[in-house]
């Protein structure tokens, strides 16, 4: 079946400085899968995780590894075997956690792992010491005892017993064959994985170079969009600046169109008041026509005034009455005088308007 994924998440993957040891350099720019591995046919464990097509974290899980929580959501172990510590930083504490118990889960899965293999290679070592133990042993009996039909005859029960010890025996050796030739294979698979990553760290350190170049471009046309940018602001500043001088002036021209129509319609109604001049005027000749009509009655009711004052003595009756038609008619005067004064007194208003 090979390697297959038995855990997933996602996180930003960092590297501990090699120099200082001290500070964290991302191995990602984004979050990127993280996956537990298990290889059934080296019964192994790995963490994997890829972003692209560079291999960023290829670490192998052993029994003496240790994950640590640095904070809610970091958390590292350190790899001997590829001489760096990585980190995590996980979007919510509780996937920081889920990840942490599958690393603990793995590692005694591992321990387990190499426990048995360890009871293997006991197993087959004494085997195959008491193998070579007994063989002599055998080769005595078959000589002290003759053939094996002989021995089966002769030996009874002791016979038998080192016949399936031989048997057992032989089904030990083969195992150990068996075996020798799975770890062959294993070390070919190593070897094979081995040439991969040189194949692909050697990808990556040209996929690096290739991505050092695109970013001094892109950092070269970042520049440039920047200077862009400043322009565009400046200019939009120009803009603004012009938009509100012409709401200023739009304003101004309102308000000048508003004082343009009032003056226009000023001028209409000197327009209307020009056409009534004439008529005022023929009116104003007529009442001075009137009052000096007035002026030459005036004349002579004061004639007849005179006249009246002379016959004042003669009759008291007919002087009262003609005081009466006399105070009557100055009422009238006075009236028509004063018609004329604001007669005069609206021409010359007239006058200086035009």
């Amino acid at each position: 079946m090979g390697e297959q994924p038995i855990f997933t998440t996602r996180a930003h993957v960092f590297q501990i400085d090699p120099t200082t040891k001290k500070n964290w350099v991302p191995a990602s720019k984004q979050a990127v899968t993280v996956s537990y591995f298990y290889d059934s046919t080296r019964n192994s464990y790995r963490i994997i995780s890829v972003d692209g097509s560079k291999v960023i974290i290829n670490s192998t899980i052993t029994p003496n590894m240790t994950f640590t929580k640095t904070s809610q959501k970091f958390g590292q172990w350190a790899d001997s075997r590829a001489n760096t510590v990585f980190g995590l930083g996980f979007a919510s504490e509780q996937q920081l956690t889920k990840f942490a118990e599958k690393f603990l889960e793995v590692k005694e899965a591992a321990k387990l792992a190499r426990d048995k293999s360890q009871e293997k290679m006991e197993t087959s070592s004494n085997h195959s010491q008491e193998s070579g133990r007994e063989t002599p042993s055998s080769t005595q009996a078959s000589s002290v005892n003759g053939t094996d039909d002989e021995k089966i005859s002769h030996g009874g029960p002791e016979t038998e017993q080192l016949q399936s010890e031989n048997d057992r025996l032989k089904t030990a050796v083969e195992q150990s064959n068996t075996n020798a030739k799975k770890w062959e294979t294993e070390l070919q698979t190593l070897k094979e994985s081995n040439a991969r990553l040189v194949d692909a760290l050697q990808e990556s350190n040209t996929n690096v170079e290739t991505w050092k170049k695109q970013l001094a471009t892109c950092k070269e046309e970042s520049d440039q969009l920047r200077i862009k940018i400043a322009e565009l602001e400046a200019q939009c500043n120009d803009a603004n600046q012009e938009k509100e001088r012409n709401a200023q002036l739009t304003l101004r021209v309102q308000e000048l169109e508003a004082e343009l129509q009032d003056k226009e319609q000023e001028l209409e109604n000197l327009r209307k008041q020009a056409e009534i001049i004439p008529q005022l005027m023929t009116e104003c000749e007529s009442i001075t026509g009137k009052l000096q009509a007035a002026e030459t009655a005036n004349k002579e009711l004061t004639g007849r005034m005179d006249t009246l004052h002379s016959d004042v003595e003669e009759s008291h009756q007919k002087q009262g009455h003609m005081k009466g038609e006399l105070k009557k008619f100055m009422d009238v005067l006075e009236g028509k005088i004063d018609e004329l004064h604001e007669v005069r007194q609206g021409l010359s208003k007239l006058g200086l308007d035009n």
